[in-house]
């Protein structure tokens, strides 16, 4: 039985969390981890051990809580962008199902893993077909977790179906994924949905709060704020982004994580804003390329940024209309890899046109 029931690895745990060690109430990674505590990422090494450790979506975890509790899980669909907490929620989850047995009770596959319709068909069958162990009152079924579930076949997924329906009785399923339009009706109905969005500023700031604590860095007001400012919710990108900066820079300041991430500072793009809106082409065109050269810019960020600044100046609606959609017209080409000096000068030329368009308003 322990042979049918032997299960992979999970890629985030290491198997030690029963080692943990908990700062000001809340569990994180302990000394067991990594010999160097510098070695893990922080993205690991402060992932939410327990459902009241998640940092948002209070809501959904509490419900699934509720669920878990009461031993009423149903199938589980988590969608939403990247970062946001889906996959943690999970695995919170299966520690509060098995404790630190849990990974005998979980299989789980992800994007980098072969899930075509054979693995359905054979590991995925196999392991929901077999009865489970029972390692307390709740631990009464088993989880399957599958983890970028939109990268899943139609073929598989449809096989999916059936295994689901089959084997409810023992095993709960729990789809992960970022677009849930890629997941087929007929697995969505079988399935409790739950959207994760992204995350609150202040969510953000208080697990970045929380991590620069515990980690004892040297943080400002400003570069905190940089931080939650380039993450847009995500906050796997966040605390990525902070422990890259403090490899750079002991002391994180606001133009520490920009330099950092490449993005440009915002007192550039206001550079940049002013000339666009009054100097000349030629002269735009000339000292744009020169910033951007000396300094490393990519010109999709600074159409984004510039984009932004746009919605803060006073304009007439339909000037400000013809702008944002011909800047959404030059991003669009440069994803397809089109030449920067082409649309250096289409930035410059958009700009232009409204600059006309606004001096003909206001006579």
């Amino acid at each position: 039985m322990s042979e049918a029931i032997a299960v992979m690895d999970i890629d985030d745990d290491n198997g030690n969390n029963e080692d943990e060690k908990s700062v000001e109430g809340k569990n994180v990674a302990g000394p067991a981890d990594a010999p160097d505590g510098k070695a893990i990422p922080w993205v690991e090494k402060f992932r939410p051990k327990s459902l009241a450790d998640v940092a948002a979506h209070r809501d959904i975890v509490d419900t699934i809580d509720k669920l878990t509790s009461e031993n009423r899980l149903p199938h589980l669909l988590l969608y939403g962008p990247p970062g946001t907490g889906k996959t943690s929620t999970i695995l919170a989850v299966a520690r509060k199902l098995y404790g630190t047995n849990y990974h005998n009770m979980i299989l789980e596959l992800n994007a980098s893993d072969d899930r075509g319709i054979d693995v359905v068909r054979q590991q995925i069958q196999d392991f929901a077909s077999t009865q489970s162990f029972s390692f307390g009152a709740k631990a009464s079924v088993k989880l399957v977790l599958l983890d970028e579930a939109d990268a899943m076949t139609k073929d598989a997924q449809f096989a999916l179906r059936r295994v689901i329906e089959k084997y409810t009785k023992n095993t709960r399923f729990a789809l992960i994924c970022n677009h849930v339009n890629k997941i087929i009706p007929a697995l969505q109905s079988r399935c409790t949905r739950f959207r994760f969005a992204p995350l609150d500023n202040v969510h953000v700031t208080e697990r970045l709060r929380y991590v620069i604590e515990a980690e004892r860095l040297d943080v400002t007001e400003g570069g905190l704020a940089a931080l939650v400012r380039l993450c847009t919710g995500d906050m796997r990108k966040a605390l990525n982004i902070l422990q890259s900066t403090h490899m750079a820079s002991q002391h994180i300041t606001e133009e520490a994580v920009y330099l950092c991430t490449g993005n440009p500072l915002p007192k550039d793009i206001e550079q940049i804003s002013f000339w666009l809106l009054n100097e000349p082409f030629s002269d735009s065109f000339k000292r744009i390329y020169e910033i951007k050269t000396r300094k490393g810019l990519a010109l999709v960020d600074i159409v984004r940024e510039v984009t932004l600044f746009v919605f803060k100046i006073k304009m007439p609606s339909d000037v400000r209309v013809q702008l944002v959609n011909d800047l959404a017209d030059i991003e669009y080409r440069m994803s397809f890899g089109c030449n920067h000096k082409l649309q250096l000068g289409s930035l410059i030329s958009s700009f232009t046109r409204a600059r006309s368009a606004l001096v003909a308003a206001a006579q």
